[in-house]
């Protein structure tokens, strides 16, 4: 009888475990099936690899913020005068990098270990393909020709330099802003120099030999007393749609290069310009409240670069410091957002923040999203946001670069489904 009731109570432990077992699978393919997939997944939603999400989207994490499971993030901005068009420059707020040249896995110098910090992930054209419409590019005389570098004491090493093929490196870079222009014809791009080139006429060669000077902002047409520059429509009907500034003053004259600060207010780089609460102006440039410049360039970076916290870096501080520097520059929203890794973010990054700025600036709406063509200020379309908090999934945990499904870059896919319940230790237990 013992022997009975115990080979009774086995087989019901086996049947439990089984059937428990079923219920689990059940539950995985019922989620599975009605999870979005294959290009249907929008931001914030728990996603396993980069083709899950929309396009503009890649799927990401911010393990900085505690969000160590994939979801997915905006990876591209939407370009504001593609729907409210025909303002003055000035009234539009662009996505600009820091050392869009410094780029992780960048080639090297044959036989030389690079020693320097990165800032960007991807290539300038596929910056420019994300939306990014402002570069800034550090150049130097070097091995008798101009390099992009990242150096120090005015002087650019081999160590330092940042090469796409041994020859001409500068112009290379240059001749993909070229390639973008002339294939996007509405287009406008804006690039700052940090100029170390002595080369008498260096820098306006450079130009000329990359076949931008057709682009070419005249500065006999810039405002200098503050005044709003021409509407975009005008810049693109003159073909003036390459807006180049130098830091060096005696370019102006001497090569007609416009000199920086003498049109664009910026603030202090570095970690001075990430300080919660302050926003300081360069020492360069004129006090941020000035009314004799109409362009403002907000830094957004700390001083040295750290790729993993950069998702942090575009949460919430960003969103606070664009408020402080607003305020710091007499109510004047940044025409140029200056960040490094731009595309890692908690969600929405530094692309939701663009959106704030130009919907709040063209249209009186809390993103350029809502804004519709044509209508009155303030008549804003019913626009829902996503929430900050993705829900998460068992499905691995992100890794590699951050790229997405529309990327012109090499997608980097995170680590496949695990499924963990068939090792479960209570699994055991029930049999």
């Amino acid at each position: 009888m013992l022997a009975c009731l115990t080979d009774y109570l086995s087989l019901c432990r086996v049947t439990a475990a089984i059937g428990y077992l079923f219920l689990l699978l059940f539950s995985f393919f019922i989620t599975v099936y009605t999870a979005c997939f294959n290009g249907n997944c929008q931001v914030l939603d728990s996603c396993s690899q980069a083709t899950d999400c929309g396009p503009g989207l890649y799927c990401g994490n911010c393990p900085a913020l505690g969000k160590s499971q994939p979801f997915c993030t905006r990876g591209q901005a939407i370009i504001p005068t593609s729907i409210v068009g025909g303002l003055p420059f000035n009234k539009y707020s662009w996505l600009m990098t820091h050392n869009s040249f410094s780029i992780v896995d960048a080639p090297y110098l044959q036989g030389v270990q690079r020693l320097t910090f990165y800032n960007q992930e991807d290539t300038v054209t596929n910056q420019l393909m994300n939306g990014v419409r402002g570069l800034m590019l550090d150049m130097y005389d070097f091995n008798g020709d101009i390099w992009l570098c990242h150096s120090f004491r005015g002087q650019c090493f081999n160590f330092t330099a940042f090469v796409i093929c041994l020859l001409q490196p500068a112009i290379n870079t240059l001749r993909e802003v070229e390639t973008f222009l002339s294939q996007n014809p509405s287009e406008i791009v804006t690039i700052v120099i940090e100029d170390y080139v002595h080369t008498p006429k260096g820098l306006s060669n450079l130009f000329l030999n990359a076949g931008l000077d057709k682009y070419w902002f005249p500065v006999s047409k810039m405002p200098k007393k503050g005044e709003d520059w021409p509407t975009v429509n005008e810049m693109v009907q003159a073909n003036h749609r390459l807006l180049v500034f130098t830091s060096v003053a005696s370019k102006e004259a001497e090569e007609g290069i416009a000199y920086q600060w003498k049109y664009i207010l910026e603030n202090e780089a570095g970690d001075p310009g990430v300080k919660p609460g302050s926003c300081p102006n360069r020492k360069e440039s004129r006090p941020l409240n000035s009314k004799s410049a109409s362009l403002f360039l907000m830094n957004y970076f700390p001083s040295y670069p750290v790729e993993t916290e950069a998702c942090k870096e575009h949460s919430a501080p960003l969103a606070d410091m664009i408020g402080t520097c607003f305020k710091a520059a007499g109510s004047m929203m940044p025409n140029f957002l200056s960040v490094n890794f731009y595309m890692r973010s908690d969600g929405g990054g530094v692309f939701y923040d663009l959106d704030s700025m130009n919907g709040q600036r063209l249209c009186g709406c809390n993103t350029i999203a809502a804004c519709q063509a044509g209508a009155p200020f303030g008549s804003c379309k019913n626009i829902t946001m996503p929430s900050s908090s993705p829900m998460t999934n068992t499905a691995g945990s992100f890794s590699g670069s951050v790229q997405f499904s529309k990327s012109a870059s090499t997608i980097y896919y995170p680590n496949q489904f695990a499924f963990g319940f068939f090792s479960i230790p209570w699994m055991l237990f029930l049999l």
